[in-house]
């Protein structure tokens, strides 16, 4: 039997990550004289619960279809962080299982969040909650009790009818940025019943649910009129956090030496 390219990385993955590890960092005692830096083979299959043969197997890149199962236990066993536990899945051709979402929110995002002066920036989960936000986020927010999700108050808040100045084109991307989160999760129940609510409460969200217009929420202008700060012309972008499935960054950015850049800043410090 030859071995594939993608075989040998399969196996040059397990065999420098085996060596790695000493038995002390996985609670073993070091018996005999270890020609080797790291565990041996027959260490791993113990701590994973597999065959000494079939992991020489695995290494040499002679066993081609190792299960999520066994590739669960040996990422267990090399204690790899979840990057390198979703790579493992990857060189043995079996898609790692998505990580749960979180509406837990990093430290260091916060901070991120707080270095944009003069910009609005708050992340949202899938269901778009505001997770966390700026100083200018909140002020720009302000007009909405509460600022706590973005479907919400386009169409349950009073408010939203005079925040969002192109009204028409806010709904049918916010009701398309729900349909498309249902799609990739469809038994999250925070979306199940947020869908439920709006479309009890708001004829206009009900309308636009049953076309089925899916929208990913990536970037583009927006017009709004802040009750304080005025009319407002501002660019947003939207960027995947990495480290926490499901929750978006959105950062707002008016143009330079513009009345909207001149009113944004003194919002924020207001």
């Amino acid at each position: 039997m030859t071995t594939t390219r993608t075989d040998r990385a399969l196996g040059e993955f397990l065999h420098a990550r085996r060596a790695a590890l000493r038995p002390q960092d996985v609670g073993m005692a070091s018996h005999g004289v270890r020609r080797v830096a790291g565990l041996r083979r027959e260490e791993v299959a113990v701590l994973a619960d597999v065959n000494v043969d079939y992991y020489a197997r695995l290494e040499q890149g002679r066993e081609r279809h190792p299960s999520p199962q066994v590739l669960d236990a040996l990422a267990h066993a090399l204690r790899l962080r979840p990057d390198a536990h979703a790579h493992l899945h990857r060189l043995a051709g079996s898609p790692p299982a998505d990580r749960p979402a979180t509406d837990l929110v990093d430290p260091d995002l916060q901070r991120l969040l707080d270095g944009f002066p003069g910009r609005p920036a708050f992340v949202v989960n899938a269901a778009l909650d505001i997770l966390a936000a700026n100083e200018c986020a909140r002020a720009l927010h302000a007009p909405f009790a509460p600022a706590d999700n973005l479907a919400r108050m386009v169409f349950l808040d009073p408010a939203g009818r005079r925040f969002y100045t192109d009204r028409a084109a806010t709904s049918r991307a916010t009701a398309g940025h729900l349909r498309e989160a249902c799609g990739i999760t469809p038994g999250d129940p925070r979306l199940r019943d947020l869908v439920r609510t709006l479309t009890t409460l708001s004829p206009e969200f009900a309308r636009l649910w049953t076309t089925h217009d899916v929208l990913a929420k990536t970037g583009g202008a927006k017009r709004l009129h802040h009750p304080v700060a005025g009319p407002l012309t501002l660019t947003y972008q939207s960027f995947d956090v990495r480290a926490a499935p499901g929750q978006q960054l959105i950062v707002y950015q008016p143009a330079p030496g513009t009345p909207t850049a001149e009113a944004l800043a003194l919002l924020g410090a207001a």
